[in-house]
């Protein structure tokens, strides 16, 4: 596996969806997605689970920070190259051609 995608995630209902399509819009394949919940108290887990692809691997665990939510995206990663996303925030299409 060539990229993990850590996205840590706290009440951000109206911005996770985009923010996980945008990596799945990729031309690049090579990658895993994981995503921690850390702590939501909106639909954010709901959202996270309305998408379904075998890249993505979904945490949720008590809010502890977003450094513990990246922290322990780190520490699942497989990927030679480690990209940390915030959840209110996307990948422009292309953006891994080089990678």
């Amino acid at each position: 596996m060539k990229i993990s995608i850590i996205i840590p995630a706290y009440n951000h209902e109206e911005y996770i969806t985009e923010a996980i399509n945008s990596v799945l819009n990729q031309s690049v394949k090579d990658y895993e997605i994981i995503i921690i919940n850390d702590g939501s108290t909106d639909s954010t887990e709901q959202r996270i689970l309305s998408i379904h692809d075998k890249r993505i691997q979904y945490i949720s665990q008590k809010n502890s920070g977003a450094h513990s939510a990246i922290n322990r995206g780190i520490n699942l990663a497989q990927g030679e190259y480690i990209s940390i996303l915030n959840s209110d925030d996307i990948i422009c299409r292309n953006d891994w051609r080089h990678v």
